[in-house]
């Protein structure tokens, strides 16, 4: 992050790694795994293609979390760290939107084929958290 020669320019990813990452998203196997006790414990089964882009993706946002860390012990201009907090939340997010649109595209919709309904709930529930 060159949050010093740039702060109003946030850290944005490229349309391309969005596009490959929605196309991952649809490799789901199951979310349903067998746990050592024989009972079902429900897993996330990313592919490692969406593995490596989700944790490339919080890679970059720990380092902006770095870097405001480092421009509030440098007394850096209040708007300036605040325009790179933004920055930081709309990275997170994409994250978030990301194994949002995997869960439903895979998890919820197998749950609700194998007639499991209450997690309709569990996703409404998840939604309101993720837009507070």
């Amino acid at each position: 992050m060159d949050h010093q020669s740039h702060p109003e320019e946030p850290l944005q990813s490229s349309k391309s790694d969005s596009t490959e990452a929605l196309a991952t998203v649809q490799e789901a196997v199951s979310c349903h795994a067998e746990g050592s006790d024989g009972k079902h414990v429900r897993k996330s089964h990313h592919s490692q293609e969406m593995k490596g882009n989700l944790v490339s993706r919080l890679n970059r946002v720990e380092g902006q979390i770095r870097g405001i860390k480092g421009l509030i012990e440098k007394d850096t201009y209040c708007d300036d760290v605040l325009t790179q907090i933004a920055a930081a939340q709309s990275a997170l997010n994409s994250v978030g939107k990301l194994l949002l649109e995997g869960h439903m595209k895979s998890c919820i919709v197998e749950r609700i084929q194998a007639g499991e309904h209450e997690v309709v709930d569990e996703l409404l529930v998840t939604m309101r958290k993720l837009m507070k």
